[in-house]
């Protein structure tokens, strides 16, 4: 076990070069207040005056002991005792002098941070004539100490008490139950010291006093007995933390040695350094869009997942949310029929009036589209960031490079951005060049639709009352597919016209050759109620406005508020169905053509020619020297590493040269 404290001692030692403190040793830290006696109960175990002395603030910093076992008959044999490695602290509450308002939160920070370490075990120094239920030092141990298994009580000054009091319900735990212990001693005065008293004779002393003062607790306190209750508690403590603390040094010199290799080498090869480092990062930008990179993100979509994202997430389901018959009206569509029919009244829909809506609406799929660009270019400008951070960490060597290659990239983005735009904009634009009613989606559409039509015209004349002529009700109802009139002819095929019922048609009449006759004729048939009624001309035009009063011509001849006709809104409702199904099939055009034009312009493109557009830019001779000149602290940074992995491998051997059999 006496070989383990020396072990600590060359593990401290070879932190110490390189002045961290990442390895948590085994120690002893000693806490108390102004006065109370530390420095004495140092000096006591170490066997010799070693540390200022003086009136008010002498110790100001921590400071770090070691204490080595020699040989007795050595002539540097500093005490009658072994004892530990203890680290001392001053506690001052009160600032003095030039110190700074703030020095008793500096100094507790200052004490937390070494008692804090679970390797630590505290040396809580109180003096006996103060008033131990207060004592400062127990209590910030007890912060970190909470079960009180690293916390040794020391109890100072036990000679300086007021005659008639003793210190034995102290010294018995009776006040404060310690449970590594409370030891008792008496230290040397500043009388003692000035008149230069030896530590072996002040211990000496220290027991006579003891052996007077309190006999029956003699052989349980003094500096003797606190010197070899530290010794091994400190021996038991370091057998524990060992195993773990050759873990941690194993971890930490892993850890540092990958830190090391991501510094790199000094650059001797420049022009080679330079290629590689551009090819590096060209196939990481690569393989983050095909999701291979080896720093591929966790927490959330990134690259070439994140691209698919779009497409099918953000763009599809923004494409689906657009409402085929968004923003039109149906006096929006009245007023595209009347217009494409001129001043002559329609028989038919027109069709031109469903080809202008029906390009208004699928204009509106632009937007989307253009968009859905926007966020592709956004990613593989993000991609660049991803390369920069997590996959090769040699940029951060070469600020200029990196700088240079961020350009280079984004350059290249910007440059396919307008390319890119360009295509989605002919897309929507070929669209909107030829509507293709003979589509064989749109033909079956139209088909359903007919169908449809013709079942309600069927309809409406079974419901018609049966006092009506019949050949009135065919009239009403002679209306085809699209809401287009139906010869007789085409009645008669039905079994519904004039030859159904076993008579001559009007075309058989006139021999085919006076059909406006012919439906005049039809026109006579029924009564002259009826007659009136099929002759009633229109409802006027509004009356020409009065002098003074302007007339704006763009206002919609239909008022708002009145009903629209039977065949007004037969005919509105024939063009919105045929817009919403011709829209419908051009988004579906548009969903499935812009990703894959997206992909060929701009997103294949920046992975095809990435590295040849970074070598012809940046693999220049006159630019090696500037490119790959190293950051100021990149240097300072690789030493720094360097030194602390040689501390680790050393500590590591160290470690191992412990056999098995010190641990027991």
């Amino acid at each position: 076990m006496e070989a383990l404290i020396p072990v600590v001692n060359k593990l401290q030692d070879v932190f110490n070069t390189v002045g961290a403190d990442i390895i948590q040793l085994p120690q002893i830290a000693v806490v108390g207040t102004q006065s109370s006696g530390k420095s004495s109960v140092l000096e006591s175990l170490v066997g010799r005056d070693i540390l200022p002395r003086g009136t008010g603030i002498v110790t100001r910093r921590p400071l770090i002991l070691q204490l080595v076992h020699v040989d007795p008959e050595d002539r540097r044999k500093t005490g009658e005792e072994n004892g530990p490695c203890p680290i001392f602290k001053r506690y001052i509450s009160v600032p003095v002098g030039d110190q700074p308002k703030d020095i008793e939160i500096q100094i507790r920070e200052l004490i937390l941070k070494y008692i804090s370490n679970p390797n630590c075990i505290i040396l809580a120094v109180t003096a006996a004539n103060t008033d131990m239920a207060t004592s400062e030092a127990l209590k910030v141990a007890r912060e970190v100490d909470p079960d009180g298994r690293r916390t040794l009580a020391v109890v100072t000054k036990l000679d300086l008490m007021d005659a008639g009091t003793d210190a034995m319900d102290v010294l018995m735990g009776r006040v404060i139950p310690v449970k590594l212990g409370l030891i008792g001693v008496v230290n040397r005065s500043q009388l003692d010291i000035n008149n230069r008293k030896l530590v072996a004779d002040a211990i000496r002393d220290e027991h006579a006093f003891l052996q007077k003062k309190y006999p029956s607790l003699a052989n349980r306190n003094g500096t003797k007995y606190l010197a070899k209750t530290l010794n091994r508690l400190l021996m038991h403590h370091i057998r524990d933390c060992l195993p773990e603390l050759k873990t941690r040094i194993n971890v930490l010199a892993a850890q540092y040695q990958s830190l090391l290799s991501s510094y790199g080498e000094p650059v001797e090869d420049k022009s080679a350094t330079l290629l590689q480092l551009i090819t590096k990062f060209a196939a990481e930008y690569c393989n983050t869009i095909e999701g291979t990179a080896k720093y591929i993100e966790t927490a959330e979509l990134c690259g070439g997942a994140r691209i698919c994202y779009i497409f099918h997430e953000t763009f599809g389901r923004t494409l689906e949310s657009v409402d085929p018959l968004g923003g039109l009206t149906t006096i929006d569509v009245l007023t595209a029929i009347r217009n494409a029919t001129g001043p002559r009244p329609a028989l038919f829909v027109p069709e031109v009036s469903f080809e202008l809506l029906v390009k208004r609406q699928v204009k509106r799929l632009e937007e989307p589209s253009l968009r859905c660009v926007e966020l592709v270019h956004e990613e593989m400008q993000r991609i660049i960031q991803h390369c920069s951070n997590y996959s090769t960490q040699e940029l951060l060597r070469f600020p200029k490079l990196h700088d240079a290659i961020v350009e280079v990239v984004t350059s290249l983005l910007r440059k396919r951005l307008p390319i890119t735009n360009e295509m989605v904009h002919n897309l929507v634009a070929i669209e909107l060049a030829y509507i293709n009613t003979k589509h064989p989606d749109f033909a079956d559409a139209c088909g359903l639709m007919n169908n449809n039509i013709e079942e309600q015209r069927r309809n409406r004349m079974r419901e018609l009352p049966s006092a009506v002529p019949r050949d009135k009700v065919r009239r009403l109802c002679a209306l085809g597919p699209g809401g287009q009139p139906v010869s007789p002819t085409e009645q008669a095929a039905e079994g519904e016209g004039p030859k159904a019922a076993g008579g001559p048609t009007q075309v058989e009449q006139d021999g085919g050759s006076s059909s406006w006759r012919g439906k005049l004729k039809s026109s006579e048939d029924g009564t002259p109620d009826d007659k009136a009624k099929l002759l009633q001309p229109q409802p006027p035009l509004p009356a020409s406005p009065q002098k003074g009063h302007a007339v704006n011509l763009l206002d919609v001849p239909v008022p708002v508020a009145r009903k629209l006709s039977a065949r007004e809104q037969r005919d509105c409702e024939v063009i919105e169905r045929l817009i919403k199904s011709y829209f419908l099939i051009v988004r579906k055009n548009i969903q499935d053509s812009v990703p894959k034009a997206v992909m060929h312009f701009l997103v294949n493109y920046v992975k095809d020619s990435l590295q040849s557009e970074l070598v012809g830019q940046l693999y220049k001779s006159g630019l090696l020297d500037d490119l790959l000149t190293e950051s100021e602290d990149m240097a300072q940074r690789r030493n720094e590493a360097a030194d602390m992995l040689k501390a680790l491998q050393k500590a590591s051997q160290v470690i191992a040269e412990i056999r098995e059999t010190h641990l027991w």
